[in-house]
């Protein structure tokens, strides 16, 4: 398991809103949702697509090409044409820095 690495400050991430950033060799896309902080995998487990182009509504992240829904706390998909989940990931508010931790599935 990684340790916490900084990728970002709070003011970088209006809210609501998303922030595409890399660590590890993978490609994230943290999330701004009422106050809070999720970070998940930069894409859709339909068919690849980038998460992080997608819109965002709640606590729901769609995915632009065909409008699978996945929840931003859970990774879950909420709606076809998704049905595995996408890779959810640590994150920890320090004063104004976020830093994420990888989980490995």
């Amino acid at each position: 398991m990684s340790d916490f690495t900084r990728v970002a400050s709070t003011s970088d991430i209006p809210d609501p809103g998303t922030m595409l950033v890399e660590l590890e060799d993978r490609i994230l896309v943290l999330v701004h949702v009422d106050g809070q902080y999720y970070c998940l995998d930069d894409v859709c487990t339909h068919d690849g697509g980038p998460l992080a182009d997608g819109s965002l509504e709640g606590c729901e992240l769609i995915c632009p090409r065909h409008g699978a829904r996945f929840d931003v706390k859970t990774g879950e998909p909420l709606s076809m044409p998704a049905t595995e989940a996408t890779g959810v990931h640590e994150v920890r508010v320090d004063g104004e820095e976020l830093f994420v931790r990888i989980v490995e599935t």
